[in-house]
């Protein structure tokens, strides 16, 4: 949060095909975004109306009157809950005059991640989807940059350093974004392929959800976590420790959160980092199980899912957070909702053994029985053998040795491509 945070005034629209009380919760994660970006909200205005304003998303006559609110309450940011054209931009604009800064939720969404975006990679796909969002708005909004110099929606990069470049260089720029993205991925798949041998798991989830927290309780990893959305977008992977299980070759993956209304331009950035979830043995779908709206996380990430070919793999809903749950009977309601969750504080680290019973239950299902007959001449493979598997017999034979394992079939067979 900034020291000094910009006021912003939100607006939200009532189509035929909403309630108000939709609206209402899309403006309450507008609302976190903007806080998240560094603004405070003062005031939200909502209209109904048949269909969408074609010039000014809402009518000429309500969005002067919120101008002049802004005005009023020295507001320097108009944000709109849905992304809304670069002719609708530019009217608005025009109305507002140079004081007023207007913004859409795509736009706010990809500042967020502008700011948080630390690697290489994630600082590639951003500023990829950025360009790709910039393209249309080009000339109103470079020419907005140039007066404020600054603040939520103004982060940086090539917007305020090359003020003058054209749309022959931003797509040279998107081009060149477009081909390291692809050798980003070619390394990634190289590092999936190493990893081919463990039983991977994928967190997926709603943005502050804890995935981060819960990826920490299950691996004493170190992750970074803050109490707010898109804290984090890299893909992390720890390997997960059981105790009382010896040779457990299990990987746990946290992957960028969701969010409803999520930037097409984003998501097809980041797909290289949402393909790993489709790379997974298992996933766990991570929930707030204190938020009022869970049904509609739940329905935004298996459409994400739907989306990487992902929705077939096993899977398990985990509603996290029930320590912010006071309430015993909203407990079982969720109970009664969900009946097959697994429900957490990863926090607290309540009940985290019986999601570990859970992942433990699963990774056994991939599990095979083989038995290796090995020449004398090849017991250098031994120590590999019971590094990587659960011993069950050991004969040793005149001619061999039989060795019956327990373990992943994608180690016996990479062991006996070798023999």
């Amino acid at each position: 949060m900034a020291n000094n945070p910009e006021k912003a005034i939100l607006i939200g629209l009532i189509l035929q095909d909403n309630t108000n009380f939709e609206i209402d919760e899309q403006l309450d994660e507008l609302e976190l975004l903007a806080e998240t970006a560094g603004a405070t909200t003062v005031s939200r205005i909502v209209q109904q109306r048949t269909k969408i304003e074609p010039a000014t998303y809402i009518g000429k006559g309500k969005i002067n009157s919120v101008i002049s609110q802004a005005k009023e309450l020295d507001c320097k940011l108009l944000v709109f809950n849905d992304e809304i054209s670069p002719t609708q931009i530019k009217n608005v604009q025009n109305l507002a005059g140079e004081d007023l800064k207007i913004l859409d939720r795509t736009g706010l969404i990809l500042d967020i991640f502008r700011k948080h975006a630390k690697t290489r990679e994630a600082k590639t796909q951003v500023e990829l989807a950025h360009l790709n969002y910039m393209l249309p708005r080009l000339t109103r909004q470079w020419t907005h940059l140039e007066r404020q110099m600054g603040g939520i929606g103004t982060t940086g990069g090539p917007g305020e350093k090359q003020i003058e470049i054209d749309r022959r260089l931003i797509r040279n720029q998107i081009s060149k974004l477009k081909k390291d993205l692809e050798k980003i991925e070619r390394q990634r798949d190289t590092q999936s392929e190493n990893r081919k041998s463990a039983f991977n798991i994928s967190l997926v989830g709603y943005t502050n959800a804890g995935k981060s927290t819960l990826m920490n309780a299950l691996t004493n990893a170190d992750v970074y976590v803050e109490d707010q959305l898109f804290a984090t977008l890299d893909t992390t992977t720890r390997k997960m420790i059981f105790d009382s299980q010896k040779n457990t070759n299990i990987l746990l993956s946290d992957t960028v959160g969701l969010i409803r209304k999520l930037p097409h331009d984003l998501v097809a950035s980041f797909r290289s980092t949402l393909s790993e979830v489709s790379k997974a043995d298992f996933i766990l779908k991570v929930l707030d199980a204190s938020s009022p709206t869970i049904k509609d996380h739940l329905e935004t990430i298996d459409s994400v899912l739907i989306s990487l070919n992902s929705d077939q793999i096993p899977s398990q809903i985990v509603l996290n957070k029930v320590d912010m749950i006071q309430e015993p009977g909203l407990i079982n309601g969720l109970k009664k909702r969900f009946p097959k969750a697994i429900l957490i504080s990863a926090r607290k680290h309540l009940k985290l053994d019986q999601l570990q019973g859970c992942i433990s239950n699963e990774f056994h299902k991939k599990l095979k029985k083989y038995t290796f007959h090995l020449a004398y001449s090849q017991c250098g493979i031994l120590d590999k053998i019971y590094s990587s598997f659960e011993v069950l017999s050991r004969e040793d034979n005149e001619e061999n040795i039989s060795i019956t394992v327990f373990g992943r079939e994608a180690i016996i067979n990479s062991i006996l491509a070798k023999l």
